[in-house]
């Protein structure tokens, strides 16, 4: 029994310590700022938390002296990390520094390029304009990459610029997703890279054109679509792989979402969102709702778990009827026997009736 007694306490002692192992985070990342025709004060700190939430980078920022100062001693060691992000456009570097670079990328190294015109040794910014910032609809153009494996082809981005005209080297340049802009907003006409992967060497490259902060909301930066993509591209860089699943509130074409402090939404949050809708607002988290409730068929107890969370939107005073109307209408076919007391006590309420009546003869 002793004995027994023993082996429980290794196993649990076990657990814990492969558990505090996943929280540590194994990956090293230098993001390089300093000068930019944007904030780069508000993007460095952006892209550090960004990075920094996945839990799997330790990050850190290196300033480069400014515009129109002294560049020769500027050159930071990137051996002695797994990932470098350049959050810079500005005065060239030292020779020797930019060769650093290549020679870091040939020899195994990851490059992240957060809303560069250039990569190393590479991207040209020949003719390259910037789009006036609106809404746009971002198209996935390969879906089997590890980046962009699992994500909706079809997504909103909100009030971002779009660069256009920029051409990347390298034959192995791989345009992961490309967006449009039109003439009101001083748009090409044509469909732009806005993400983009390449291998050099035996190192690799994952280049963002999305997410400039505005001085304002910074509502591109805030954007699950560019954090989670930029998530996913640093990992890629860092190990040639993805293990990062892709969250439930991921946006679609239905309607952009904001991660505040970037951080997805909990389902509660969902909830809470669905519960406050009205016709003629963005159906985007009903659409979040209902692609959990796709991720969960075949799972009784995910399932219940969700119905028992539309069953408390339709007990809340404080949730609309337009809200609920579109929780009758899912229930009507997804729900059991649990959610049939809390229906059939809408049913005096002259503006769900309707709805009350349709649901129950389906479920009946």
């Amino acid at each position: 029994m002793r004995k027994q007694y023993l082996l429980y306490l290794l196993a649990a002692a076990l657990i814990t310590l492969l558990s505090s192992c996943k929280q540590t985070p194994v990956y090293k990342a230098l993001i390089i700022t300093g000068q930019s025709d944007h904030d780069w004060k508000v993007s460095s700190e952006a892209v550090k938390q960004i990075l920094d939430e996945t839990g799997m980078f330790s990050t850190v920022i290196a300033t480069s002296p400014g515009k129109g100062e002294d560049m020769s001693g500027f050159n930071p060691d990137f051996s002695g990390y797994d990932l470098v992000v350049l959050d810079y456009e500005g005065d060239t570097w030292p020779e020797k520094t930019t060769g650093s670079l290549i020679e870091y990328v040939e020899n195994g190294g990851g490059v992240v390029l957060y809303n560069a015109k250039r990569d190393p040794g590479g991207a040209s910014a020949d003719s390259i304009s910037v789009s006036e910032r609106h809404d746009f609809e971002v198209r996935i153009t390969v879906s089997d990459h590890p980046v962009t494996k699992g994500l909706p082809v079809r997504w909103l981005h909100p009030y971002d610029e779009i660069i256009q005209g920029i051409k990347f080297a390298g034959e192995d340049v791989q345009v992961l997703a490309a967006a449009f802009s039109g003439n009101p907003f001083s748009g090409t006409g044509r469909r732009d890279p806005v993400l983009v992967a390449r291998n050099r060497g035996q190192g690799r490259i994952f280049a963002t054109l999305i997410g400039t902060p505005d001085g304002k909301e910074n509502q591109a930066l805030h954007c699950a679509g560019f954090i989670v993509t930029l998530q996913r591209g640093a990992e890629w860089a860092a190990t040639g792989s993805v293990t990062q699943e892709v969250p439930f509130d991921f946006p679609t074409a239905a309607g952009a979402v904001l991660w505040t402090d970037f951080k997805g939404m909990t389902p509660e949050e969902i909830f809470e969102n669905i519960g406050n809708y009205d016709i003629g607002k963005s159906t985007k988290y009903f659409t979040l709702l209902q692609s959990q409730i796709r991720k969960a068929a075949g799972d009784e107890k995910k399932l219940l778990k969700l119905e028992k969370n539309m069953v408390d939107v339709l007990g809340n005073d404080e949730a609309s009827d337009d809200a609920k109307k579109l929780i009758l209408r899912e229930l009507s076919w997804m729900g059991t026997d649990y959610c049939i007391p809390a229906i059939k006590a809408l049913a005096s309420d002259p503006e769900l009736s309707d709805d009350v009546e349709f649901a129950l003869t389906r479920l009946q």
